[in-house]
């Protein structure tokens, strides 16, 4: 199975558990498996990182072509069926603008297209209608969705010390 990686799951590691100078092989095992050809993303999530400045714009730029994977005729027709579907939903009307502004739709949508696995830290909650969140409409669309660690633990990622590297 290949995954398809939300914005917030590059954010929130970079930010916080897997941050550049505490767990460099995070992002040496997203390269991995992009190189295995089980793992990207779209290129508008590449846009959305693009809207910050720090060391995660260097490693989007870093990455190689075909990461972030650009919008096609199948996807677009999947977006189509779901702008329709948040639109007449009962969300409210504010949610629903911000979720049809940003990757999100993109993002299920491309899933949907190509049969990928989403990868967000967003989460399902039954009832919710102040946000649209990405696994609510996967779930309507049968996209499976899961969160980082789901996704670490299903590839058996382990990151370890390096050999020599002394404890402190």
């Amino acid at each position: 199975m290949a995954y398809l990686l939300d914005t917030n799951t590059l954010i929130q590691a970079k930010n916080e558990y897997y941050a550049f100078d505490l767990c460099p092989g995070f992002w040496d095992w997203l390269a991995l498996k992009h190189q295995q050809g089980t793992l990207y993303s779209i290129e508008p999530v590449l846009e959305e990182i693009r809207d910050g400045q720090d060391e995660l714009v260097d490693w989007a730029n870093d990455c190689p072509t075909g990461f972030f994977l650009p919008i096609d005729a199948a996807t677009t027709i999947e977006l189509g069926r779901i702008v329709q579907w948040v639109q007449a939903s009962e969300f409210k009307d504010a949610a629903k603008r911000d979720f049809l502004s940003k990757a999100d739709p993109l993002l299920i949508a491309y899933a949907k297209a190509h049969g990928y696995i989403l990868v967000s830290h967003e989460v399902h909650i039954e009832g919710e209608r102040r946000k649209v969140k990405i696994p609510t409409v996967a779930q309507v669309f049968d996209v499976p969705c899961v969160r980082t660690f789901e996704m670490l633990r299903s590839a058996y990622a382990s990151f370890v010390l390096r050999p020599g590297l002394e404890l402190l």
